[in-house]
C-alpha cells in the first residue's frame, strides 16, 4: 500500500503493506468487503447476513464475534487482524477506542449520504488493499442516472424503524439522504425537538404525510404488523436496500424507485 489510509474520522490508520486479516463490525461492511474478496474476513458480526454464501466462498468461515453494539473484544483481538473496519452510527466509540488501545487498527467509515458512501467506500475497500470492484462501479453509475422526482410528484412520509417504543428516521442519516433522491422527503428529517437521528414519536401526532416507509429491520414490519397504525399508504420495503451501503446499494437503485412510485396511483 503506497500511502497510509486515513479514515472518514480523520483517523490515520496504520494497516500493513499487505492485508490479509480483516474484522468487520459492521452488516454493510462485510457484504462490500465479502462481494470483493471474502478471503480477506477473518471476523464478522452475527448480524452479518451478506453475502448469503459466505461461508462457503472461504475454507474457514470467518468467526461470529457478536453484535454492533457488543462486540467481543477479546475475540477480535485474538483474531489478530490486519484491520478492524466499523461506522461512526453503528459501532460505539468506547469500542474502537480499546481496539485501537490494545493495538489494533481500526477504519471508522461515516456514511450518511448515497454519494458519501461512494467515498467512504473506495476509501475502505482501498485500505483492505483492494482495487474498485465492479459492483461500486455499477452502483455509483445506477444513481447518478436517477432523475430527481418533480417537487409535485414528491411524497412526504414517516420512516419508522422500531415499534414499542415508536422510533423513526430523523435527522442527518444515510436513509433519509437515500429516499430524498428517490423523492420522498422525511417529514421527521428535523428530528423533532432534540434533532436526533432517530426520534421517538406518536403516529397519532405526526407532521403532515402521505405515506409512511415501512422496512423489514432493525425491527420487522409486515403488511399485518405496522400499516394499520397509519392513515396513509404503507410501503413495505427490505430494510437492506433502505439502510445498508455496500453491494445492496445497485439493487436499490433498480428496486426502490417502483416500491415508492407504485403507491402514487
Amino acid at each position: 500500500m503506497s500511502a497510509t489510509p486515513i479514515d472518514d474520522q480523520g483517523t490515520t490508520v496504520p494497516v500493513p503493506d499487505k492485508v490479509r486479516r480483516v474484522v468487520s463490525l459492521v452488516p454493510s461492511l462485510t457484504e462490500a468487503i465479502g462481494v470483493s474478496d471474502p478471503h480477506l474476513l477473518v471476523g464478522v458480526t452475527d448480524w452479518c447476513t451478506h453475502p448469503t454464501d459466505l461461508d462457503e466462498l472461504v475454507v474457514t468461515p470467518p468467526a461470529r464475534i457478536r453484535g454492533t453494539k457488543n462486540p467481543d473484544l477479546d475475540a477480535i483481538v485474538a483474531l489478530e487482524p490486519d484491520l478492524v473496519v466499523a461506522n461512526d452510527e453503528e459501532n460505539k466509540p468506547e469500542h474502537v477506542a480499546e481496539l485501537r488501545a490494545r493495538g489494533l487498527a481500526v477504519y471508522v467509515t461515516d456514511i450518511r449520504t448515497v454519494d458519501g458512501a461512494f467515498t467512504s467506500l473506495d476509501g475502505m475497500l482501498a485500505a483492505c488493499g483492494l482495487e474498485r470492484p465492479a459492483w461500486l462501479e455499477g452502483a455509483e453509475k445506477a444513481w447518478s442516472e436517477i432523475e430527481r422526482v418533480p417537487d409535485d410528484e414528491r411524497r412526504n412520509a414517516v420512516v419508522p424503524i422500531w415499534r414499542k417504543p415508536w422510533m423513526a428516521v430523523g435527522c442527518d442519516t444515510f436513509t433519509g439522504a437515500l429516499l430524498d433522491r428517490l423523492g420522498v422527503d422525511n417529514v421527521l428529517a428535523d428530528g423533532g425537538p432534540t434533532a436526533e437521528r432517530y426520534p421517538r414519536f406518536d403516529p397519532a401526532d405526526l407532521p403532515a404525510h402521505d405515506l409512511v416507509v415501512l422496512p423489514d429491520e432493525p425491527y420487522r414490519f409486515t403488511a399485518e404488523d405496522g400499516p394499520e397504525a397509519f392513515d396513509v399508504p404503507a410501503a413495505l420495503v427490505s430494510g437492506r436496500l433502505l439502510t445498508w451501503y455496500g453491494p445492496s446499494l445497485l439493487e436499490a437503485a433498480t428496486t426502490l424507485p417502483g416500491a415508492l412510485r407504485v403507491l402514487t396511483t
